[in-house]
């Protein structure tokens, strides 16, 4: 693939990624419930982590110090489901 491409599209995935995290954050201000918070965190992990692909170099995107901030990223959605299925139960 042509490397313009490939950083284009990079980007284009880093820009989905930080809008879905506005997204969230949105509904975390207005509903003030986790959930969206760990959510829209999670969402801008992940669209840091595809901008520092695309701005390093995207053929060595195989390396761990890539995975960490994915893996961080998973896991704060992971807890905040975990969250708000406890909080859901408590009441």
């Amino acid at each position: 693939m042509n490397l313009a491409v490939e950083h284009f599209l990079l980007g284009a995935v880093a820009m989905a990624a930080g809008i879905a995290g506005l997204f969230f954050l949105r509904f975390w201000t207005v509903s003030r419930d986790r959930l969206f918070l760990f959510f829209s965190l999670g969402f801008f992990v992940l669209a840091s982590t595809w901008a520092m692909v695309g701005i390093l170099h995207p053929a060595e995107e195989t390396r761990h110090l890539y995975y960490v901030p994915r893996l961080v990223a998973f896991g704060l959605i992971i807890v905040g489901i975990v969250d708000k299925n406890r909080r859901a139960r408590a009441k």
